[in-house]
């Protein structure tokens, strides 16, 4: 079985294909698979609509995700020692 998809060549500074081979690796995909989703994304309007949905998110819910920030913020910050105290 032959494949449809057409082959591209895509010339790109070297940080550049470094970020995007990263990116791609941390979302499991391999660079190609990767670079289609962005186009595809892009074009069809998913990205758009992806964005408008997170800032929908942010503007209902910011308060409550900033509060919920700084709580795990504290629980996780390192524990301060009193200068005064013997080691």
């Amino acid at each position: 079985m032959t494949s449809t998809k057409k082959q591209a060549l895509l010339r790109l500074q070297p940080d550049v294909l470094a970020a995007g081979k990263d990116a791609a690796a941390a979302r499991g995909l391999d660079f190609n698979k990767y670079v289609e989703r962005l186009i595809s994304e892009d074009t069809t309007g998913a990205r758009a609509a992806g964005m408008t949905a997170a800032q929908r998110l942010i503007d209902h819910h910011g308060d409550f995700l900033a509060d919920l920030e700084a709580d795990l913020d504290t629980q996780h910050a390192p524990a301060r020692q009193d200068r005064g105290a013997a080691a």
